[in-house]
């Protein structure tokens, strides 16, 4: 018997072990729904005017109206759609009915229609205030020449275009066949369930395991 001892708590508190890191997995799943569900309120919140001073820490997705005229300035961010395939996010200059320039993500266009002529006019919209993370080490340089660009880089664009370093993105189409891409939390990654299952399920093994183990140690002994 005192040959099973040793085994047996190895076993138990490698089982508490897994059981403890899939349960804080749980926690974490809740935390980030908790996160998800604010950052979803944020969203659908009803738009405000555009603030003075907007801030990328304080105003991070804040839903907005502005109302001015396209410049005509814009830059063609290379994206992929699953479905549609390969496209452009087109960012666009806006100058609002005050006088201030700003950034609009009108949303996603088809490779195929790059190059057809897009209309420079007024425009209301609703959007949602936000500075993408987009930029790596991988990330290539963009042509401004080519007016191809492979992120979102806000400060950036904003100096390419000549305005204030503040992207509005779209809820609703602006024309010329632009599909809106709206900010939304899919993008937010909570595989904490998976993890869970996955730390639940080792625990499960190492106790068959060490059901296994102990069942020979007695074997032998007999």
């Amino acid at each position: 018997m005192r040959r099973l001892i040793g085994p047996f708590l190895f076993g138990l508190a490698g089982a508490a072990i897994l059981v403890g890191l899939g349960v804080w997995q749980l926690q974490r799943m809740a935390w980030k729904e908790g996160v998800i569900a604010e950052i979803d309120a944020r969203i659908t919140a009803p738009p405000v005017p555009l603030p003075a001073r907007p801030d990328p820490s304080r105003d991070r997705f804040l839903p907005v109206t502005v109302s001015g005229r396209f410049t005509g300035e814009e830059a063609d961010v290379l994206v992929s759609r699953r479905i549609t395939g390969p496209g452009y996010r087109i960012i666009a200059a806006l100058e609002t009915d005050d006088g201030r320039r700003i950034l609009v993500d009108r949303g996603f266009l088809p490779d195929e229609r790059r190059d057809a002529p897009r209309e420079v006019g007024a425009a209301t919209l609703d959007g949602n205030l936000h500075w993408p993370d987009e930029v790596d080490a991988f990330t290539p340089p963009p042509d401004p020449a080519a007016r191809l660009w492979f992120a979102r880089d806000v400060p950036a664009l904003a100096e390419a275009l000549g305005t204030e370093p503040v992207l509005v993105i779209a809820r609703s189409a602006t024309g010329d066949g632009i599909d809106p891409m709206p900010v939304d939390t899919s993008v937010i990654p909570n595989d904490h369930r998976n993890y869970a299952i996955t730390w639940f399920s080792l625990a499960a093994v190492w106790l068959g395991m060490t059901g296994l183990w102990l069942w020979r140690i007695r074997r032998r002994a007999a």
